[in-house]
């Protein structure tokens, strides 16, 4: 076996796991075999962007007769991204100790370094949002009251079934122009509130509702008004209160990064009066945008009908974030926070006034960002971000959560599964730890049933796509592995987020595929008590809210690992393998209760093929 020097994952060697407040003593220690003699261990440390710092360990005792301690106690008095290695001297040289793999440390010449995010002191996320669970709707699709459509914009097609595939061929022109509708509404939510109850529902995502001309709402044309074919805005005021009726709080897609090139700010199709950047250069809106010296301008990833915005203009700051601006202005509508569309792109400058602006009507308000990677260490906008460090997001869509869970039910390697969920447990803050949002499925993915059995299938040609559909015996499998993944999603840390009718099996690519109307009448009924059951276990879990993670094995295609909290651990097993295994138990879990199916364990538990357990015990 491989002699670890130093494990960042072992209280042992660090006394805190994982991410550490500003101003916290943290102790290193270092583990040196006695035969090197060692006469020096020295800590190299740099806070990103700065140079290299020094702190020499003292050696501090025995560890049996081969083996020696050296430690540190070290405080990192500001909020930032830490790195650190050690360095040892012997008489027979000198040497570096780097991170290998899975927290441990290796002797090596070079390496990677340890990474210590240090969030600010003052740092606190909404509380109500731990333990809950998140719906996410596309509002167009879900469900549409008896009231007549609105046909105020006459170049929109309304669907005259709502089991119609969503266009999803070009025009004429090779122009696909997501102007077909199905008429969802949010009185149409609002009639579903006790459905969405029967969840266990506490948060409701709702994609774009400000007025803009496609379906999907992400081309703004008037950040202030509902779009006329969702409703108005008394009745989001409507909504948003019989929500809270129910427990329910109503989180808002904000996509600031563009607008629509058909909006009242840019107004290249002339729709409104011309007061559009595109077209008068006296718009008060004319500094938000880039125009060129050849009369283009900058466009969100090339695509003309969304120009880009410049956040960082202080008009457009006031405009969203300011006193009676856009943010102001839906959260006293009864809105309780904002998920940021493309968060990466936009500026420091921008996310921070937008969450001192939030935050000063109400600490209480979320703020999730839209970040792919691991949100502690990315690179964007020319720097490493500080989405968390406190003065910015509370949390984000937690990609890598969601990239482990559907790599493990399609491979099944259990090791790689487990790496991944410590990683963001080791890098993420605590307060966003717990109010992560673990999403599988998203309108910006495949739907999970699908992808489950055709990976990357929304990577595919449109017309391949509308030919995949499961098969029986396909959609029997999905459905087993759809199962034990959402186990896996609503038991790691953080929230699970259900995108709109996969509880319900819906099929489909990626987009416009992965976007249909709910099929209310139709649904999998099995599937829709699966998550029923999963939400009643989430209530009535509270190690789930801000307990413990504790990994237990990860090998052989199955997982398992422990909630600890408030009174209870759970210890959840999830198999992998196309065939039952027998998984004997530690000796706390034996002769419990298994709350999943029912029942008791013994010495060992039967885990059926592709499925999971948890077994419950109260904490004296």
């Amino acid at each position: 076996m491989q002699f670890i020097p130093y494990n960042s994952r072992d209280l042992r060697h660090k006394s805190i796991f994982g991410s550490t407040a500003a101003g916290d003593s943290l102790r290193l220690q270092v583990l040196m075999p006695r035969n090197f003699s060692c006469s020096k261990v020295t800590l190299v440390f740099h806070k990103d962007g700065e140079g290299e710092q020094y702190r020499d360990l003292f050696w501090c005792g025995m560890n049996g007769d081969n083996e020696e301690w050296w430690d540190i106690n070290i405080t990192f008095e500001t909020s930032g991204l830490y790195f650190y290695h050690f360095t040892y001297e012997t008489p027979f040289g000198k040497g570096n100790i780097f991170l290998r793999s899975g927290g441990c440390g290796k002797f090596a010449p070079d390496g990677n370094e340890w990474q210590q995010t240090v969030y600010k002191k003052d740092f606190v996320t909404p509380q109500w949002v731990k333990g809950g669970i998140m719906y996410q709707i596309f509002p167009d699709r879900f469900n549409r009251d008896s009231s007549p459509i609105d046909t105020t914009y006459s170049d929109r097609v309304i669907h005259s079934n709502t089991d119609e595939l969503p266009v999803w061929k070009p025009d004429s022109h090779g122009k696909i122009l997501n102007n077909d509708y199905f008429g969802g509404t949010l009185k149409g939510i609002k009639e579903k509130l006790p459905y969405l109850n029967d969840l266990g529902v506490t948060i409701l995502y709702l994609n774009p509702i400000f007025e803009a001309h496609s379906n999907h709402r992400y081309n703004t044309a008037d950040y202030m008004k509902i779009d006329p074919m969702l409703g108005t805005e008394e009745d989001f005021k409507d909504l948003c209160q019989t929500a809270e009726n129910y427990g329910i709080k109503i989180i808002l897609d904000g996509v600031f990064s563009h607008t629509g090139s058909d909006s009242i700010y840019f107004n290249r199709e002339k729709r409104y009066p011309d007061n559009g950047a595109y077209n008068n250069p006296n718009s008060p809106y004319k500094d938000w945008f880039t125009f060129k010296s050849d009369g283009t301008y900058k466009s969100w990833w090339g695509i003309d009908t969304l120009p880009e915005t410049n956040e960082s203009t202080p008009s457009f700051i006031e405009y969203i974030a300011g006193k009676n601006g856009v943010c102001e202005k839906w959260l006293k509508a009864g809105a309780y926070g904002f998920r940021l569309d493309v968060a990466d792109e936009l500026p420091d400058t921008f996310l921070d006034e937008l969450k001192k602006s939030v935050k000063a009507l109400n600490k209480e308000y979320f703020i999730i960002g839209e970040v792919w990677e691991d949100a502690t260490n990315k690179f964007s906008h020319g720097g490493r971000r500080r989405y968390l460090l406190g003065d910015q997001l509370d949390s984000v869509m937690n990609y890598p959560f969601a990239s482990a869970i559907v790599s493990f039910m399609r491979y099944g390697v259990a090791e790689n599964f487990m790496e991944s969920v410590v990683t963001v447990c080791e890098n993420y803050p605590k307060q966003t730890l717990n109010c992560l949002m673990n999403h599988i499925g998203t309108h910006d993915t495949a739907r999970i049933i699908t992808s489950l059995i055709y990976d990357s299938i929304e990577h595919k040609p449109r017309n391949v796509q509308v030919n995949c559909k499961l098969t029986a015996e396909e959609y029997t499998k999905a459905k087993q592995l759809l199962k034990s993944a959402s186990v896996l999603q609503y038991t790691l840390p953080g929230f699970p987020s259900l995108y709109y009718g996969d509880e319900a099996g819906m099929q489909g690519g990626g987009d416009p595929f992965n976007r249909g109307f709910f099929p209310w009448g139709n649904e999998d009924k099995d599937l829709t008590d699966w998550y029923k059951k999963l939400g009643r276990i989430r209530r009535e879990s509270p190690s789930l809210k801000e307990g413990a993670f504790i990994p237990y094995s990860a090998m052989l295609g199955c997982v398992a690992y422990k909630r600890s909290g408030d009174g209870e651990t759970l210890f959840i097993i999830v198999n992998r393998n196309n065939h039952e295994i027998d998984y004997y138990l530690p000796d706390e879990f034996r002769y419990k209760p298994e709350i999943l199916h029912g029942g008791y364990s013994s010495d060992f538990i039967k885990v059926n093929a592709l499925s999971a357990v948890i077994l419950k015990k109260a904490d004296i």
